[in-house]
């Protein structure tokens, strides 16, 4: 199975970078599972229902979110509305919508997205380390089990505790890959028990920017150390950051996990498989 996992959506920059591209990715890579986290697609704060619409037509199968997922009002009544919308998954019990999904994808194979926030210089949320856990209970892939593979969305700020959760569950699922800090890691790798790492993806966004944000309102606060204007999402060429994991259909473990980097200002990379 082959699945693409698009890093934070920033802004009309980062949408129309992701809009554009899906449908022809899925033809050239022959993907058949699509995840985009959509956690800053509405100016770079949260995400609205049509935005969510526009990437699940353009060819995304789930849509994560992270701690900007309320930012737009309209949106908390979709989570329970679509199902292939996802929050972090360790909000407290009655949070309206779910981080943990199973869905079909297009060859009736069915895949596992799970969502989860980390709490290190994040908001105060349940422990996601025994939330998997319990979301894990009786999932299982390859084979003759229910699920063809197992993605997890961690967003998180600390690199440590994104690799703690990788290697926590390394052999359990096919991948973790972390969102949140806008900048794509060097460290794609398949960890020792088979699942596919990587610390962060980066967004889709204009990188010349800070974070995908325009540049002046965020030096501006840097030196002021006073709050400025609300800041505004770069709108120039995005560059379209993701991942492609190739899963092992006997196990649903990663064969491969590759970068996948299109458009603006950061250096091309496609998968050489």
């Amino acid at each position: 199975m082959r699945i693409l996992i698009c890093g934070d959506v920033v802004g009309r920059a980062g949408r129309r970078a992701v809009c554009d591209a899906l449908p022809g990715l899925r033809r050239s890579l022959d993907l058949d599972f699509v995840v985009v986290n959509g956690e800053n697609a509405a100016g770079g704060f949260g995400i609205t229902a049509k935005i969510c619409n526009q990437f699940l037509d353009a060819g995304a199968d789930a849509v994560t979110t992270g701690n900007h997922a309320w930012d737009q009002k309209d949106i908390v009544p979709h989570f329970d509305k679509e199902k292939r919308l996802l929050r972090p998954h360790n909000y407290p019990e009655g949070t309206p919508g779910s981080g943990v999904g199973v869905y079909e994808a297009q060859d009736g194979r069915r895949v596992a997205v799970l969502h989860f926030m980390g709490l290190l210089f994040m908001p105060s949320l349940d422990d996601p380390f025994a939330g998997v856990d319990r979301a894990m209970l009786n999932r299982k892939m390859g084979g003759d089990n229910d699920l063809a593979a197992i993605v997890v969305d961690f967003h998180a700020e600390a690199t440590s505790e994104k690799m703690a959760f990788g290697h926590m569950l390394d052999g359990r699922v096919s991948t973790v890959v972390g969102t949140h800090s806008h900048v794509p890691t060097a460290d794609c790798q398949v960890l020792p028990g088979g699942t596919g790492y990587m610390s962060d993806i980066g967004m889709c966004g204009d990188y010349d920017s800070v974070i995908g944000m325009k540049k002046e309102g965020s030096i501006h606060r840097f030196r002021s150390k006073l709050p400025g204007p609300r800041l505004e999402a770069a709108g120039g060429e995005a560059t379209l950051c993701a991942v492609l994991v190739e899963t092992d259909d006997a196990t649903g473990l990663a064969r491969s996990i590759e970068p996948v980097r299109i458009g603006g200002r950061l250096a091309p990379a496609m998968p050489t498989r």
